[in-house]
């Protein structure tokens, strides 16, 4: 069983049958359309089909992020794309059932009409799905990975262990070759925000029977999206063990917290109608965390940090709240948290359509009042994710003037996924590890 969960979907054998089927039942399906006599009517059918699915692609994206506004900024070309694909295999469906008159509704001509459906369906998917990188293995997709993660338990809590700053701590002993990672609900006391479940990774070091007061990296993942995005997508476990392993089992305590809500909130992360996630993070998020887990005390050794939406709620802790981070790992930020492309619309569904509050609230207005020296920002942006370049160009600038040290990285041939979060991701925490003085 183990080993057909650990079974990769965004590549390998998995994928290439994906691929394969996805391929021969388009074939399919077109053959049905154009084999049958009169062959004009399927030919007709066949180009009805394949100028309808653009059009359609591009009207669904107009009403999903410029009518309703459900996504704030325009979706990439490559997901367009498969989505198109899928559109157009339903289309050829529906023409290879019309084409077919009586003989379709033959059992055996529907469950070969369903299997090449599914085909076509299955192919956008796991495209899809391989851009953005977000689930890797049939474990991911399953929720079986994340089933396995056990609950946070009170052996871990800061008061379990003697503890020592970090530079005074030395390793007594082997240390476990791999961190721990568990599970927890964050109370929300103070806020009341409705959050998901929280992840936390302690590195081996944590183990110590003398605890090493670590650094902090509160990390959030974008919208829509949840908590778990950073343990599929981001492969976060993976890549702490490794970046510890480098470091003498010394990593950040990371905790990935959620400050939406659920996969069709938008919070701006701010204090307004649709939710108080600003006070969740910094009123009950941060206490919990400096007084349940042995973590260092100052802003210095802590940072916030997340992609997309995550990433520019990182800026906007940064920015808004320098008496609790001192550096933001930022991937693909927004220049400022949005609801919709119009930034009227923003305006108006979270500030009933006073701009001056609004403006009161975003990184600009922070940064612009300078006072950052001594704080350092982490952007990462794929070279193919045009638009949210320009936006990190955007923040980068504002926070310089600010006086905040700036790091911008384009990820070469990325776009606004998972895999450019997975490239970068490294590089910050190595940054952050100068910064800290890890070993």
């Amino acid at each position: 069983m183990d080993a057909l969960l650990d079974l990769r979907v965004v590549d390998g054998p998995v994928a290439v049958a994906i691929v394969a089927f996805g391929a021969l039942s388009f074939l399919w399906l077109i053959a049905r359309l154009l084999i049958p006599r009169p062959r004009g009517r399927g030919v007709l059918l066949l180009a009805c089909a394949a100028l309808a699915a653009p059009a359609l692609t591009a009207a669904a994206h107009w009403f999903l992020v410029d009518a309703v506004g459900v996504f704030p900024t325009d979706l990439p070309r490559e997901v367009l794309f498969s989505n198109g694909l899928a559109l157009a295999g339903i289309l050829l469906a529906v023409a290879v059932a019309v084409r077919g008159g009586r003989a379709a509704l033959r059992p055996r001509r529907w469950a070969a009409l369903l299997a090449a459906l599914l085909g076509v369906l299955a192919l956008t998917a796991q495209q899809v799905n391989a851009y953005y990188g977000l689930n890797h293995t049939v474990g991911d997709l399953a929720g079986s990975s994340l089933a396995r993660i056990e609950p946070f338990e009170s052996s871990l809590e800061r008061g379990a262990a003697p503890s020592v700053p970090l530079a005074q701590w030395r390793p007594a002993g082997a240390l476990p070759g791999t961190g721990e990672l568990r599970r927890v609900q964050i109370p929300n006391s103070v806020s009341g925000f409705a959050a998901r479940e929280a992840y936390v990774y302690l590195p081996p070091a944590y183990a110590a029977p003398v605890r090493p007061e670590l650094p902090v990296l509160v990390l959030m993942a974008g919208q829509p999206g949840s908590p778990a995005d950073w343990l599929t997508g981001g492969q976060l476990r993976g890549r702490l063990d490794r970046f510890a392993r480098d470091h003498g089992g010394v990593a950040p305590v990371v905790v990935v917290v959620d400050p939406i809500g659920s996969p069709s909130a938008n919070t701006l992360c701010m204090d307004t109608r649709l939710g108080r996630a600003e006070a969740y993070l910094t009123r009950d998020v941060v206490p919990w965390i400096a007084q349940r887990l042995t973590v260092a005390s100052g802003p210095r050794a802590w940072a916030a940090g997340g992609f997309s939406f995550g990433g520019t709620c990182s800026v906007q802790l940064l920015a808004k709240h320098p008496e609790l981070f001192g550096a933001a790992l930022a991937f693909a930020p927004e220049k400022e948290p949005a609801l919709a492309k119009e930034r009227a619309k923003t305006i108006d569904g979270a500030f009933d359509g006073d701009a001056a509050a609004f403006d009161a609230q975003v990184p600009a207005h922070f940064f612009a009042q300078g006072g950052h020296e001594g704080q350092f920002l982490f952007l990462a942006v794929g070279s193919g994710d045009e638009e949210f370049l320009a936006q990190a160009g955007t923040v980068a600038r504002q926070a310089r003037e600010g006086g905040a040290d700036v790091h911008l990285e384009e990820v070469p041939g990325e776009g606004h996924s998972w895999e450019m979060v997975g490239e970068a991701l490294p590089v910050g925490l190595e940054r952050l590890a100068a910064r800290w003085r890890l070993p």
